[in-house]
């Protein structure tokens, strides 16, 4: 089981293609032969009017407007294009688990809060505010009952505070300056220190200007096991999504289609889903060919769960669900909010696929 799966787990460009698993995203293979579709194109030459004979100084023929043929043509060519450059490599990548020291039997995580630039896809690179350089901030994993430290260093150009968003941690470590700390100044370090209350998937992130520092790029996933793992449910794959929406336009764990990660399974595993919303949107999020059963609410286990193929995930919302991957192929998985996932130059932002791999293409 694993939250982030190894660069070689991914399906490259080539092989996505090669295989023909992006059937349920692509265009039709005929439309990469725009010009065999339009024989006409080669044909239409600019004339010279009579009156302008060579050696006069006449003016180009204005090109005339485009057919509706052209036109799709030249959507449909940005379109594929977007899909055959996923998954797009890129600098960086947030997320990453952060093992803790043990100090004393405490289980101690360090943060440095910086400004870094950050690639959201090939060759935009945008100014972040980041914890450990990467956006989202690393991923905090503990189990119920840890006692763990949180040592927070800024080197911002002004004062944050970390709130740990769905822990139910004693008063003093909530992290809202000036209620129950003071901030944390540029150069200064602060430390929080709690015993784990509660499992379940929870969040991590600025709360001092925080419509600015969450936007940012301050935010991360703070996951807590059980003590109890009983009642857990049996997975394969652990993947969490954080959404967010701020100044890096609409991304899925800091990246932006075609630099999205896709999910990989092979057929008959079950995929468990973190949904996190940093954002400040509502993101209903879409899965196609299989449904969802969501187990899970802001940490706490759903009395009843339930089945969707479309679950809407609000602000500061964390959502469980578990897919049973029983349908081969690749899947378009994407907010339905189609304005934070597709336009007329192709997909882009909160779109992802889910790849479940037969045992032909695995």
């Amino acid at each position: 089981m694993s939250d982030v799966m190894p660069t070689s787990e991914l399906p490259s460009r080539r092989s996505f293609l090669r295989t023909g698993t992006l059937a349920a995203v692509a265009l039709p293979a005929a439309v990469g032969a725009i010009t065999a579709c339009n024989p006409d194109l080669a044909a239409r030459q600019p004339t010279v009017p009579d009156d302008h004979a060579p050696g006069h100084d006449a003016a180009p023929a204005a090109a005339g407007p485009k057919t509706a043929r052209e036109r799709a043509d030249e959507m449909d060519r940005h379109h594929e294009a977007g899909i055959k450059a996923f998954p797009a490599k890129t600098e960086g990548k947030g997320n990453q688990p952060l093992a803790p020291k043990m100090v004393g039997g405490v289980k101690v995580f360090e943060l440095t809060c910086s400004e870094v630039q950050w690639e959201t896809k090939p060759g935009k690179r945008v100014k972040a505010w980041a914890y450990n350089g990467q956006v989202p901030g690393p991923q905090i994993r503990v189990r119920e009952g840890d006692r763990v430290r949180v040592l927070v260093k800024n080197e911002l150009p002004e004062s944050t505070a970390v709130h740990f968003h769905g822990l139910e941690v004693p008063n003093d470590q909530d992290g809202v300056p000036f209620i129950t700390q003071p901030p944390i100044k540029p150069g200064e370090s602060y430390t929080y220190e709690f015993t784990v209350p509660n499992a379940g998937s929870h969040m991590y992130h600025s709360h001092h200007n925080a419509a600015v520092q969450v936007g940012n790029g301050l935010l991360g996933a703070f996951i807590v096991e059980p003590r109890d793992r009983s009642g857990e449910p049996k997975v394969d794959v652990d993947y969490t999504m954080i959404l967010n929406d701020g100044v890096h336009d609409f991304t899925l764990n800091g990246k932006d289609f075609p630099a999205t990660e896709p999910v990989v399974c092979k057929k008959g595993e079950t995929v468990r889903v973190r949904f996190m919303n940093e954002g400040m949107m509502i993101h209903p999020m879409h899965l196609h060919g299989m449904h969802m059963t969501v187990i899970a609410k802001d940490g706490w286990p759903q009395p009843m769960p339930w089945k969707c193929d479309t679950l809407n995930i609000a602000p500061g919302e964390r959502w469980d669900v578990l897919i049973k991957a029983n349908n081969p192929g690749t899947w378009a998985f994407h907010c339905h909010i189609l304005s934070h996932a597709e336009a007329p130059q192709g997909m882009f932002g909160m779109v992802t696929v889910l790849v479940v791999q037969d045992a032909t293409t695995a």
